[in-house]
């Protein structure tokens, strides 16, 4: 398909907008290209368990099926975002055994959560992050658009139960309300 982005996990936080919900914040490793993306309470909590090097008492999840890759062993590879369609994230995870490479269909945030464990990287296509950096940037750039404008598009976008939109003009109102 593009070129492959390297990217990593800038900040979890709790969506102000749904409860149980998360926006994971990812940049580019070698850029300044963002784009964030909606996760649960389960999978943000199992990334955050692990970036504070917290340990559950048994096995979580995601603790277990790395577990599992192990025995079996695999380990994983790489981590691959291939597709949005509205507002939803496509990830691969790619399991490397011997000389075999596996790929298989996971939840965005599931393989973002398996990433973490394994310290592998994730990678989306080029062109994806651009349209998603563009998407985000665009609100900012169209003609000058106003703050207010920016905050009845987010109505708009909580309204719909866009959250990730929403995310996405929420982070911006602060961004140009800090620079203002």
């Amino acid at each position: 398909m593009d070129r492959k982005v390297e990217l990593e996990i800038l900040t979890l936080t709790a969506s102000q907008y749904k409860n149980d919900t998360f926006v994971v914040l990812l940049g580019e490793t070698e850029g300044n290209r963002q784009l964030t993306v909606t996760i649960g309470a389960v999978e943000a909590k199992a990334i955050l368990l692990h970036l504070r090097g917290i340990r559950s008492p048994r096995p979580l999840t995601h603790d277990l099926f790395m577990a599992g890759i192990s025995v079996l062993g695999a380990s994983l590879l790489r981590v691959l975002i291939y597709k949005i369609d509205e507002g939803v994230y496509y990830s691969y995870i790619y399991l490397k055994r011997e000389n075999e490479i596996i790929r298989m269909d996971a939840r965005t945030s599931d393989a973002l959560a398996l990433a973490v464990r394994a310290g592998c990287p994730i990678f989306i296509y080029d062109i994806l992050l651009e349209e998603e950096y563009r998407r985000l940037k665009g609100h900012e750039e169209k003609e000058g658009i106003s703050l207010g404008a920016l905050r009845e598009q987010l109505e708009k976008a909580i309204k719909e139960e866009d959250y990730e939109q929403a995310a996405r003009l929420r982070d911006e109102i602060r961004q140009r309300d800090r620079n203002q």
